[in-house]
């Protein structure tokens, strides 16, 4: 009986460890509309352009509002170092150019530059 027990316990325990191995956990990444007034950003980039301060985090652009900050539209002419993790190469009129969400960057020397399409 005490042999019984024991396996059981081993068993639902291999169980409970299987069944929580084999859940994916799946996250989805919404940007955030023009406007949109958020409380902290994670690991802001400060971004010095044409005398003001923009916030560059995760592909999404924000100026200061009081404490908090807003989300505003990507300067033209902005400079960053790497885009952000899911941009994409397109090609248009022969140019190579990266986009991510409704941003477009063209590569010049080690920067990426925000361009109009």
């Amino acid at each position: 009986m005490k042999r019984m027990r024991i396996f059981l316990v081993i068993t639902a325990f291999l169980g409970a460890v299987i069944t929580t191995q084999g859940q994916t956990r799946t996250v989805v990444r919404v940007y955030p509309k023009h406007g949109t007034i958020v409380k902290t950003i994670a690991n802001p980039r400060v971004i010095v352009h044409k005398k003001t301060n923009y916030y560059y985090a995760d592909g999404v652009w924000y100026k200061t509002h009081g404490k908090k900050y807003v989300v505003t539209a990507a300067p033209r002419g902005i400079k960053v170092r790497t885009l952000p993790r899911g941009s994409k190469v397109v090609y248009r009129n022969g140019r190579r150019l990266y986009q991510y969400r409704s941003v477009w960057y063209k590569r010049r020397g080690q920067h990426y530059v925000v361009v109009n399409i």
